[in-house]
């Protein structure tokens, strides 16, 4: 029967707020209901399918679609809430094309958390919070997750060290010393991977990050990745060994 109702919830798949139950009358952003009515030409009694990361996945149906806006029934759950692994992405801010496809990806990929870190080297001075989500969110939609990953505020390099919370692992991919590779090392508790700028850290903050008991010093391989790949390598990587691609 889920089978069924998901199918006919047809390929149209939008992140809301609001809470899910049999019956409940959903309300949309307005720019949902300008893509519903003015992109995929909405009618009365076409189906989707709504998650909002808290009650699952439901089918809903279009009550009305006019000029004045969109209203949208919710009417059976097709899949119950799950959760993705504890997995935190603090990474430096890269430019603006790498930053929507790193959002983008990570959130594929699973990442709890995305976590902007401003580093000395680091080029972007300034993060469009509003921009990840957004990537964020339509990334969830389509790869049929339940949930969409908080976007933190951006924090600086020291403060993030200073504030980490107890019981959390952070895996520095840091390409030398003793570094591990990641995929040996990794393991299925509460975690976060931690990526550098273009032109990676100083040697201060090396040092730094190192001294800290809670970080564990990994390595991606031979060859020195781009920002960003490094960062969806990472992620790749601790979800095959130890999150939910066991």
């Amino acid at each position: 029967m889920a089978e069924e109702l998901t199918e006919a919830g047809g390929r149209i798949r939008l992140y809301v707020s609001a809470d899910l139950g049999e019956g409940a009358a959903v309300p949309l952003a307005d720019g949902q209901a300008h893509y519903l009515l003015h992109v995929m030409r909405a009618k009365a009694g076409m189906r989707l399918r709504l998650f909002n990361g808290r009650d699952g996945e439901w089918v809903a149906e279009i009550a009305t679609a006019t000029k004045r806006g969109v209203s949208v029934t919710a009417l059976a759950r097709t899949a119950p809430q799950d959760r993705v692994p504890d997995l935190w992405l603090c990474f430096a801010p890269v430019k603006k094309t790498p930053a929507d496809y790193l959002a983008q990806k990570a959130t594929e990929l699973g990442a709890a958390r995305l976590q902007p870190v401003f580093t000395r080297r680091t080029i972007v001075t300034r993060v469009n919070e509003e921009r990840l989500a957004a990537n964020a969110v339509e990334a969830a939609e389509q790869s049929d997750r339940l949930s969409v990953p908080e976007i933190a505020p951006p924090l600086t390099l020291e403060k993030l060290l200073a504030t980490w919370p107890e019981g959390r692992t952070l895996y520095f991919c840091d390409e030398g010393g003793d570094a591990r590779p990641l995929a040996a090392v990794a393991r299925p508790a509460p975690a976060a991977i931690l990526t550098g700028p273009e032109g990676g850290f100083d040697p201060a903050e090396r040092e730094l990050i190192r001294s800290r008991m809670f970080t564990v010093p990994v390595t991606l391989g031979p060859r020195i990745l781009r920002a960003d790949t490094a960062a969806l390598a990472a992620l790749a990587v601790w979800q095959s060994v130890a999150g939910d691609w066991r």
